[in-house]
């Protein structure tokens, strides 16, 4: 992946974090972008550190001119130039996990979660787009609560349904393989330190990226039961 620009937003945390490192492992450049400048200054330097081409810009994903400005500086960041990869994981839960139903969300706590966790995803990829290479692909982190209705998710889960149908909408409308990556529960901010360890599935994200057939994840909500089984299958 040496000639390969990745971006990765919400870069600073939990799936974020973790995939901008595995990306970087493998040769690819890295910008992140998350809204705490602090935090993105020492991901970055933690990635240089370790060999890695990385830059990061302080990125709020409600801000599309924030966003369009962290795709910019991504398109010229790398030797060939545009983006190859987009990871757009940023993402926000107000509350403790499974215990925020819908009848009791506040309307701040839906309508930045929604900002956030929905629009944020729209707004990374539409930016996104006049910087995609022919083959680039775009990456959306997601989890079961979008599909399957459990008590106490509120807001979130309506968010990442949301998220859900912004992906399929781009993998309709334009020639790029857009997909959802559901890893099951990894244990982040959001879930509460509940889940398996980030860096178990790490190595999804590289897949999807690279080895997985872009005509069978465009548009679709891939699990770990695909990612292993064609891992399998191809090795």
């Amino acid at each position: 992946m040496d000639e390969t620009t990745v971006v990765v937003t919400g870069g600073t945390g939990g799936i974020g974090r973790t995939a901008a490192r595995v990306f970087a492992d493998e040769g690819a450049t890295v910008v992140l972008g998350a809204r705490d400048a602090d935090a993105v200054s020492e991901a970055v330097t933690e990635l240089e550190e370790s060999g890695a081409t990385a830059t990061g810009l302080r990125t709020d994903v409600r801000d599309e001119f924030d966003v369009e400005r962290l795709m910019e500086t991504a398109s010229r960041a790398g030797e060939s130039g545009g983006i190859d990869v987009v990871v757009a994981a940023a993402g926000v839960y107000h509350g403790e996990p499974g215990e925020t139903p819908t009848d009791r969300e506040s309307y701040a706590a839906f309508d930045d979660q929604w900002r956030t966790n929905a629009r944020g995803v729209f707004v990374a990829i539409r930016e996104a787009l006049p910087h995609l290479t022919g083959e680039g692909r775009v990456l959306v982190p997601t989890g079961a609560v979008a599909r399957e209705a459990k008590p106490g998710y509120g807001a979130y889960a309506v968010s990442k349904a949301g998220a859900e149908a912004v992906v399929r909408g781009f993998a309709a409308d334009t020639d790029y393989t857009v997909a959802c990556l559901d890893p099951g529960q990894v244990a982040t901010e959001l879930t509460g330190g509940r889940g398996r360890d980030p860096d178990t599935v790490a190595g999804m994200f590289v897949w999807a990226a690279t080895a997985a057939d872009p005509d069978e994840i465009d548009g679709a909500v891939v699990g770990l039961q695909e990612w292993k089984q064609e891992s399998r299958d191809q090795s």
